[in-house]
C-alpha cells in the first residue's frame, strides 16, 4: 500500500492510459460483434428463404431491416473516424 502511494505520481498516468485503451478495445469488440451478429442473421434469413420456410414478402422486409442496421453501424464507425 505504501509503495502504491509512493509510485502513484509515476504510475497513475500510465494506469490511466491503459484503462482508456481497454475501454476503446471493449467498444471495438462490441461493434465487431454487432456486425458479425447481423451478418449471421442475414445468412440465416437467406437460408430460411431458400428452404421455403418464409415467404418472399417477409424475407424482403426482414432483409431490409438487417441491411439498414448494418448500414447504421458502418455510418457510426465512419463518424468515429
Amino acid at each position: 500500500m505504501l509503495l502504491k502511494l509512493l509510485f502513484a505520481p509515476v504510475l497513475g498516468p500510465i494506469e490511466g492510459v491503459a484503462w482508456i485503451a481497454d475501454k476503446v478495445l471493449e467498444q471495438a469488440d462490441v461493434s465487431t460483434n454487432d456486425a458479425e451478429s447481423l451478418q449471421k442473421q442475414l445468412l440465416a434469413l437467406q437460408l430460411s428463404f431458400d428452404m421455403g420456410d418464409i415467404p418472399e414478402e417477409e424475407f424482403v422486409a426482414q432483409e431490409e431491416e438487417i441491411l439498414l442496421a448494418l448500414q447504421a453501424l458502418e455510418d457510426d464507425e465512419d463518424d468515429e473516424d
